[in-house]
């Protein structure tokens, strides 16, 4: 190949067969269970990295199943999402991230900056209660349960806070180790139709572990749960800040 070449087809990792297409990625029957629990404010200040600030000591605790995402196939994601202003604006910085696809773990983190680590999560009915549970290697790191459809929701009102902004941080390696890249990304989504939204009584469980340490911002009180099956594409991103400049 000659240089020209390598540069006309270069895009992800490996060159000749990347672990996944270009964006955008459009997400079908994409199914969320979303807890909202409050939590300790000083240990919810050590994980925002400015210019963002927690908006409250809450965190969402969500489990995603994605049965159609187009170019990444079917897969299931856990993980907590902080409420955060930035600029005065409010949106939602992803701490965390746990899920069962190579090629959802590639393009999230390579592309956008999402926090993905290989882990076997789960959300399933089991007869009147959806359960999610959060495995790392085999050993339990969350359980949450919620009741099946027990009461509807505004889809206007979900369909808005889905669109609302997302942040990341980003961060890719020099070949000595010091970041090369470290920068705060705004993600960007579009095409949002919610299908069903429910609300109902739901519980959280959280267990310490040494690799998935969601169990550091703990759980404290349950406030709110949803449930939602929606259609939407994550579009890309945009840098709004950069630690290196």
């Amino acid at each position: 190949m000659t240089e020209d070449e390598v540069r006309a087809q270069a895009y992800a990792m490996p060159l000749t067969s990347p672990a996944y297409p270009k964006p955008p990625f459009r997400f079908v029957d994409r199914e969320f269970v979303i807890i909202s629990y409050r939590t300790d404010p000083e240990a919810l200040a050590r994980v925002v990295p400015a210019p963002l600030r927690p908006a409250e000591p809450i965190v969402k605790y969500e489990f995603i199943k994605m049965p159609d995402s187009s170019g990444l196939g079917s897969y299931t994601e856990s993980g907590q999402v902080i409420p955060v202003s930035y600029g005065g604006a409010p949106g939602g910085f992803t701490h965390a991230m746990y899920l069962d696809s190579e090629a959802g773990i590639a393009s999230g983190r390579e592309l956008l900056g999402f926090p993905k680590v290989l882990a076997q999560p789960r959300l399933e009915v089991r007869n009147d209660a959806l359960v999610g549970t959060l495995d790392y290697n085999g050993v339990r790191v969350a359980t949450a349960t919620m009741a099946y459809k027990w009461k509807a929701l505004d889809h206007d009102a979900v369909a808005a806070s889905l669109a609302a902004p997302g942040y990341l941080l980003k961060i890719l390696p020099h070949v000595d180790g010091t970041a090369r890249i470290c920068e705060l990304v705004k993600v960007h989504i579009a095409d949002v139709t919610v299908k069903g939204a429910w609300t109902g009584p739901a519980a959280l469980e959280l267990h310490p572990h040494a690799l998935a340490p969601v169990s550091r911002l703990p759980v404290l009180e349950v406030l709110s749960a949803t449930h939602v099956l929606t259609d939407l594409t994550i579009v890309g991103g945009e840098v709004v800040h950069d630690y290196l400049a």
